[in-house]
Order: structure tokens, then sequence, then C-alpha cells
């Protein structure tokens, strides 16, 4: 499987999409999100929060770049937009291959400490409320993950 492309035609559409993914995810687990301002990546965001048992509200971490909530597994939410062009190392291997399942908003700024085996998912707004999310996975255990998300 080389893609999974995915339309939604409503902000609750696409968070249940997030949330269903979030009830296949587990510990060890990385995202990448990607798409430009008022995609819905906060949207897709707050479902798969919501897919993994996490109680509180999630908001984007905009101005502490790492925010932690404790659902089944614990949730780790990155915007790495403010690292651009910085060779901070904030521990994100620890991360990474931790005990959770960590999304990152921005990963281009981190590309090279990404790990090789991770999903990433594209959203595109398509008109005032549709988006179309490209889903593409980086292993085997992703590309099971997008066959169960199909069905």
């Amino acid at each position: 499987m080389e893609q999974l492309i995915i339309s939604t035609t409503s902000p609750e559409e696409t968070a249940e999409l997030a949330e269903k993914l979030g009830t296949l995810l587990q510990a060890g687990d990385v995202l990448t999100l990607e798409g430009d301002l008022g995609a819905g990546k906060t949207t897709f965001t707050k479902g798969l929060a919501k897919g993994l048992g996490v109680k509180r509200v999630v908001n984007s971490p905009t101005f502490t770049i790492i925010k932690e909530y404790n659902g089944r597994v614990p949730f780790y939410h990155m915007d790495v937009y403010r690292l651009e062009d910085s060779d901070e190392d904030l521990g994100f291997e620890e991360y990474f291959e931790g005990e959770g399942v960590t999304v990152v908003e921005w990963a281009q700024f981190i590309a090279d400490r990404l790990p090789e085996e991770r999903l990433t998912i594209d959203i595109r707004r398509t008109g005032d409320e549709t988006r179309e999310l490209k889903f593409t996975p980086d292993g085997e255990r992703f590309i099971k993950v997008c066959k169960e998300l199909e069905e």
C-alpha cells in the first residue's frame, strides 16, 4: 500500500476518522501531521486523542512545543514549527521510542530526527468543510493500520 486517501465532508467526520485511527494505535507509534493553517490539524488531533482515551481538552502546543496527555497510552502532541533553523535537541527519541503515541506537526523541521517507521498524514482543504486526508505509511505496522482504517 502506497497511500490511503480519504475525503471527509465536515469537521465532525474528520474527527471521527481520527478517533477510529486512535483506537488502532499503540505505544511507540509516531505520526506526522502536515497541512496548511486551518486545514484541520487540531480537529484531527482532538479526534485522535479521543480514540486514545484522553479525557483532557486537547489544543495546539504552539507555545510549549510538546504537550503530554494521559489516555490508554500516553499521548505526546508536538508542534515543532518554532524549531525551524534550530539545532535544539529536546530528547525527541525518548518520545518516539517511549511508552506513548506521538503526533508531530511541522515535522519537516526535525526530519532528520524522525523514526523511519511512521505514518505521515497530510490534510488538505478541498472546500469550506471538506478535507482530503492522505495517509502515507512507512513500515509494515502502518500499512496494517491503514488497511484497518480503510475498512
